[in-house]
């Protein structure tokens, strides 16, 4: 009893050690849950409408896309140009089917499978016809060659891993186009019921066509803003709120943006650099002369364009070099020529130009192994059967492959590779007869080839380019980098950026607006780490040096403002000067209009000095563009309309570029002009259609509170 006596007597302090390790617990889960949110929130490339994407989603849209492009356009590889418009394609049409899909779902609308059959059945949708499911007869897609082609990938596994990969590459294209379609559709119902809200009338249709048609020829006094000094003009703060409040929706952005200053510079070659170089080039220009096969001296020269040594179409090579293919001589070789907009210098030597065709139909054959003996015996075999009359897609599933026809055009050929094999194999393709049959001896297999169809001939040619970067030392690299980099230690504030800049040779540059779904920072390659760092910064604060650029260049940045997401407020510098440009303009032309009060004479506007021309054609629809003030006018058109033939204007009118006044000289129909009235209903309607669907977009982009995290990861 004694020691439960004791036990009690110990309870507060058993009571709170145990609430502080039942504390330390929960603490601890709680910090590990906030460590996983954290760890979500660093994965996630955005969100929409309160849906969340994360990297692997996004990358595996990407991948997804990216290999549709690159089975479409025939290459291996894309550009960071191409691999960026790829993220963007991927960005947009997430969002545009999220949103679209939210607002379906509020509708009820949906596409079914029957509808999705039905597509498929017409064969006409434009998706469609970008697949090898086309009938070559008909021209429309066959939904029969896409059943067997399901048909075969069920067994594809059982035909050899090049054909499974052919097959699946095809299978994941169908899986695009067919998401694409359901999306497409989806849309299109939405547009169209959309639309259907929009009615036209035989009076409106009349007014449109009379807006559009009917021509009025005038003379046209006009006084520019720009015979008054914006030092005549007095603008006060209380004037610029006033602009403000009235313009405040341009002021709306929907993402936070970024205004900085910066000091950027391109590392050039130096003389000592660029005498080596020209000495180089010499060399390598007369053994390029020289040379039967240039493949050694290309590859040895670090020419930017591999030799292929095959017939490439101009779209092969880069623009420089295509446009100077034509004039060079069979063998000839050019001098280095300096591309300034690439910063390469250049030689051409044209191996060979050929008429041949822009596009080939074949079907073949492959047979590999490890004992090229036995390769070569079952390939002769296969040649001499089809020669004796055999069916060649008979024989070819004895060899576990379809023997199908397919084609193979300029744009696949030009991204081939130059090895012995490709260049046999291309060179069989381009010359061999119709219905020819050809026993290809490859250094690792044979090939059984038939041609059995060519279009459009084409010129091609066969060129061996040196194009070369004309580059940097290490060691001009290198003082480059000293200078610059003791320029940004010593300034480590924008006053002194901009203080010192000059004397180290530098310019100080603005770029305002930045948002984060961009790719580079003033189109500089490789600053993804200064984005990151500026979406990250505070007002003032100074970047680190980052090297970029294709590793020839050097940047460093200031934050110079944060613009929140809403209304810009009108102190904001771009902001602020925009307002004061408008204010100025009403000013001047409250001038203007004073001094033009009481003048009903194209005479009497010439002696208060405005400018008199003879303007023909102008119509309700179009805005005039007036030459004396430089300027797109919209009032002007629609005061002219309203205006009879052989009358003086009623008051000046007051445009983007001026003050106006004009006499109505006569009034046409345009010549050969027919008023349809049913035509022209439609055609109202599909307008009206039109402008709704892109202030129904954008209005579900302004309330889907839009987050694009994606310069965290590219």
């Amino acid at each position: 009893m004694a020691a439960i006596g004791k036990i009690r007597s110990w309870g507060p302090v058993l009571v709170g050690v145990i609430g502080l390790a039942l504390f330390a617990f929960i603490a601890e889960e709680l910090f590990r849950s906030c460590d996983s949110m954290k760890n979500q929130e660093r994965q996630q490339i955005g969100e929409v409408l309160g849906k969340k994407i994360d990297y692997q989603e996004y990358q595996k849209l990407f991948e997804e896309y990216q290999e549709v492009i690159k089975l479409t356009q025939g290459t291996d590889n894309l550009t960071d140009e191409q691999s960026n418009q790829v993220k963007d394609m991927v960005w947009n049409s997430y969002v545009q089917s999220v949103l679209i899909a939210d607002e379906a779902e509020k509708l009820g609308l949906t596409v079914t499978d029957e509808e999705m059959m039905n597509i498929f059945k017409q064969g006409t949708n434009p998706m469609l016809m970008n697949t090898p499911f086309v009938n070559q007869q008909t021209g429309r897609f066959d939904l029969s060659l896409l059943q067997r082609f399901r048909n075969e990938y069920k067994n594809v596994a059982q035909q050899g891993q090049q054909v499974a990969e052919q097959y699946r590459s095809l299978n994941n294209y169908w899986t695009f186009i067919e998401k694409n379609i359901r999306q497409q559709t989806l849309a299109q119902k939405y547009q169209a019921l959309l639309g259907a809200c929009f009615l036209s009338n035989p009076v409106a249709a009349k007014a449109a066509f009379q807006a559009e048609n009917e021509e009025s020829d005038i003379e046209l006094a006009s006084i520019a803003y720009t015979t008054i000094k914006d030092d005549q003009v007095k603008v006060t703060d209380a004037d610029l709120k006033a602009k403000y409040e009235e313009q405040k929706i341009r002021f709306n952005q929907l993402a936070e943006t970024r205004d900085i200053k910066y000091v950027a510079i391109k590392v050039q070659a130096s003389p000592t650099d660029r005498a080596k170089l020209d000495s180089d080039i010499k060399a390598f220009t007369a053994q390029l002369t020289e040379a039967a096969d240039p493949t050694e001296v290309i590859r040895k020269s670090g020419s930017l364009v591999t030799y292929a040594g095959i017939p490439q179409t101009k779209a092969a090579f880069p623009f420089d070099i295509a446009s100077k293919l034509d004039s060079m001589a069979v063998g000839s070789v050019s001098a280095p020529v300096v591309n300034s907009n690439d910063n390469t210098i250049n030689v051409i030597k044209l191996m060979a130009k050929q008429q041949l065709p822009d596009s080939i139909e074949f079907r073949a054959i492959t047979v590999a192994g490890a004992d090229m003996a036995a390769v070569r015996k079952s390939a002769d075999s296969i040649y001499n059967a089809i020669q004796g009359g055999a069916d060649f897609e008979a024989v070819a599933k004895n060899y576990g492959q379809t023997g199908a026809k397919t084609w193979i055009t300029s744009a696949q050929q030009n991204s081939s590779a130059g090895d012995k094999d490709t260049r046999t194999y291309i060179e069989t393709l381009n010359t061999s007869e119709v219905n020819a049959l050809k026993n290809l001896q490859l250094t690792n297999a044979s090939l059984v080839l038939q041609v059995t169809a060519r279009r459009a001939m084409t010129d091609k040619y066969t060129a061996a380019v040196i194009k070369k970067p004309i580059t940097f030392s290490n060691e001009t690299y290198n003082a480059a980098y000293n200078k610059f980099s003791q320029y940004v230690s010593e300034n480590q504030t924008l006053e002194g950026l901009e203080k010192n800049a000059q004397k180290y040779g530098y310019t100080v540059e603005e770029l305002s607006g930045i948002q984060s779904n961009v790719h580079y920072i003033n189109n500089i390659r490789g600053t993804r780490d200064a984005l990151k760092w500026l979406f990250e910064a505070k007002e003032g604060d100074v970047s680190p040096l980052y090297e970029c650029g294709d590793n020839d260049q050097m940047l460093v940045l200031v934050c110079k403002n944060i613009n929140k997401k809403g209304y810009t407020p009108y102190t904001n510098e771009q902001v602020n000067a925009y307002l004061k440009a408008e204010v100025i303009k009403d000013k001047k032309a409250e001038q203007i209009m004073a001094k033009l009060k009481g003048v009903n004479s194209i005479d009497a506007a010439r002696k208060q000095g405005a400018i008199v021309t003879d303007v023909p054609q102008v119509t309700f629809a179009a805005p005039v563009y007036v030459q004396t003030t430089g300027a797109s006018e919209p009032a002007l058109g629609g005061a002219i309309a309203a205006t009879k033939p052989g009358t003086f204007s009623k008051a000046p009118v007051k445009g983007n570029g001026g003050v106006y006044l004009f006499s109505v000289k006569n009034r046409k129909m345009r010549e050969g002009a027919k008023f349809d009235e049913k035509a022209q209903e439609k055609q109202l309607q599909q307008r009206a259609a039109q402008r709704a669907m892109q202030m129904s977009m954008q209005q579900l982009y302004e309330n889907a509170d839009i987050t694009d995290n994606r310069y965290l990861f590219f």
